[in-house]
């Protein structure tokens, strides 16, 4: 058992006999605590609870657990008193987590926001994979797409970020620029891989050539190197693309290239003060990132 939050989950449920129950005691969803006791129960491979009508039920092994979780849970409210008041602080580890081609754009609100706050930790992690906020990996996500619907997390609109068709120096001169849509299937052109939902990449397959698609990339760090090195013509994200001297934009942005990006918090962090504080920094630093 490495998860003190399920350990603490099953505590309550078998405190107060419902999920209900503990998860009003716990401030989560009910979903959470279904899922930390199925978790549970699994990693230990017994049941710890009789399901009925009237709720759960703790079993001989659940018994077992209730006696160890209550001296354990008396440690932590003890701790915690004497911890309190400093959760009204920024200090500590500020967990971000986003896709590494909005490290451009959001490094210096993390440097700026980290110069106000000298106490404060910052670790930003990118990667593909969905950061699992219910178990604490991350304090705020910043994801691309339709919107999360897990149940415990809080999920604002952030901004619709534009995107436009660039190629580089190189490109120009060796092959020229199209005049217009119409002169897209005598072009090279940089685009992902596989077939993603991205708006922009189902555009691209939909209107030029796959043959044309020259050179091809597993994620948008790289398809943005192909473009500035002058593999084909690609899309850029237009703050991105500002960042560079050698491009020309190709085509302005579309809407209907653009994808929505939302901020996602966990239900029982986002009211912290450490979290709202940099939710309400990075809105007010982001409103020109929408052209």
């Amino acid at each position: 058992m490495d998860n003190w939050d399920e350990v603490r989950t099953a505590f309550q449920v078998a405190r107060l006999g419902t999920v209900s129950g503990a998860a009003e005691v716990l401030g989560v969803h009910h979903a959470t605590v279904i899922r930390h006791i199925d978790a549970l129960e699994g990693k230990l491979g017994v049941k710890l609870f009789q399901r009925h009508a009237r709720g759960y039920t703790a079993t001989e092994a659940g018994n077992d657990l209730l006696l160890v979780a209550q001296t354990t849970d008396d440690q932590f409210s003890q701790l915690a008193g004497r911890l309190k008041g400093r959760g009204a602080s920024v200090t500590g580890e500020l967990v971000i987590t986003s896709l590494a081609t909005f490290s451009p754009m959001l490094a210096p609100v993390l440097a700026s926001f980290r110069a106000e706050h000298p106490e404060l930790t910052v670790r930003y992690l990118t990667g593909d994979r969905l950061f699992r906020l219910e178990y604490g990996e991350a304090h705020v996500a910043i994801r691309a797409g339709t919107a999360p619907d897990q149940p415990d997390n809080v999920v604002q609109p952030f901004v619709r970020q534009a995107l436009a068709l660039y190629a580089s120096d190189f490109y120009k001169e060796t092959y020229g620029l199209p005049k217009d849509e119409s002169e897209f299937k005598d072009h090279y052109f940089v685009g992902h891989d596989a077939e993603t939902r991205a708006p922009f990449n189902m555009w691209l397959r939909e209107t030029v050539p796959l043959e044309n698609i020259v050179y091809r990339t597993a994620d948008n760090r790289s398809n943005e190197d192909g473009v500035v090195a002058g593999a084909g013509i690609g899309f850029l994200p237009v703050k991105v693309a500002e960042r560079y001297s050698n491009l020309t934009q190709v085509a302005p942005p579309r809407p209907e290239w653009s994808a929505p990006l939302w901020l996602v918090t966990h239900v029982d962090l986002h009211r912290t003060a450490k979290v709202q504080s940099f939710l309400t920094f990075l809105k007010a630093a982001s409103r020109d990132w929408e052209v």
